[in-house]
């Protein structure tokens, strides 16, 4: 292909995306996530997601990206957070709770940064603030969790307000936080290589409900792995799992049983606040509907490319066979 026409079908490809991205700021915060592809399976990001309202952060703390957010500026608070998870070395850390300051100011560092007594009013307005959860009745809930990951500063950069959503103190220390660790476990027990994550909320159909009048509060909480390699002598109770696995948890206990069924002989202080595991294309589906969009979370559905060539030779091999015979 010339230079010329090279030129032209790099223009036009930049015409085609930029209704997408019309509107977003320049900087370490980008119209794209193109600094932090490496948290996305095959580099790519979930699809089917109109740009409009969102905003692509490239979480970047001490110099180092650590994990992507899809934020949303007037929700004030994040679609999802994808991340590669690593086995912690350490407990959770004691870091005092950052912001993001190019949502702020679109010429600021690109670190996050801890905040100051006083919370500058260009931040109050592009993002939530820690006075926001205070007397809230909600804890500050993280997509992507601090003891998914290896090293103190991984652990550390998950403790911006971008990455947290208001969720109820009995989903996140009760069935949510069991799912964290059975992912967790999953992964050390079965996964031979990368395992990319994503974890993200579903707004209320109807009302939107928020804490301070300022920061919308989810329905239901959602998360989804892919391990395209894991070991080939699964249990049969494990076969399901993999190479991908997802599920829904109520962040409501009044909400209705139409996504995640309440349990009704649970303990009192989890009642309202399951957990649904379910299939990664079931999860898709729900979103779907949901946020009326069509969603893929991975790319390719996360099968693993000598896996398709063995099931494809199988086949292959059956059919010669029968030919044969």
């Amino acid at each position: 292909m010339s230079h010329k026409k090279m030129l032209q079908c790099s223009m036009g490809a930049l015409l085609l995306l930029l209704p997408w991205f019309g509107g977003l700021v320049l900087g370490e915060i980008s119209n794209n996530f193109s600094q932090c592809l490496d948290f996305f399976y095959k580099k790519t990001p979930p699809t089917g997601i109109p740009a409009e309202g969102y905003q692509p952060i490239c979480q970047r703390f001490q110099n180092q990206y650590r994990f992507a957010t899809l934020y949303h500026r007037q929700h004030r608070s994040s679609l999802y957070s994808a991340y590669i998870l690593s086995p912690p070395d350490g407990k959770r850390p004691k870091q005092a709770w950052m912001y993001e300051p190019q949502l702020a100011f679109s010429r600021a560092s690109s670190e996050m940064q801890n905040f100051h007594t006083l919370v500058d009013q260009n931040v109050k307005e592009s993002q939530a603030v820690d006075e926001d959860y205070k007397n809230s009745g909600f804890t500050r809930g993280h997509l992507n969790p601090s003891l998914h990951h290896e090293t103190e500063q991984d652990r550390r950069a998950t403790f911006t307000l971008t990455n947290i959503v208001p969720q109820h103190k009995s989903s996140n220390n009760g069935p949510w936080n069991v799912l964290e660790q059975e992912v967790l476990t999953k992964f050390k027990a079965f996964c031979t290589g990368t395992m990319h994550v994503i974890t993200g909320v579903m707004p209320y159909e109807s009302e939107p409900q928020w804490i301070n009048n300022r920061v919308s509060v989810p329905e239901y909480m959602w998360s989804a792995y892919c391990c395209p390699s894991f070991k080939s002598d699964l249990p049969k109770s494990e076969q399901r799992f993999f190479p991908t696995y997802a599920a829904v948890g109520r962040n409501d206990p009044n909400s209705g049983d139409e996504v995640v069924p309440a349990n009704v002989t649970a303990k009192p202080s989890v009642r309202g606040y399951e957990v649904r595991r379910m299939s990664l294309e079931e999860l898709e589906d729900i979103l779907s509907q949901r946020l009326d969009m069509t969603i893929t979370l991975f790319n390719g559905q996360c099968q693993n490319e000598m896996f398709l060539w063995w099931v494809c030779t199988a086949v292959f091999t059956m059919c010669s066979t029968s030919f044969i015979l």
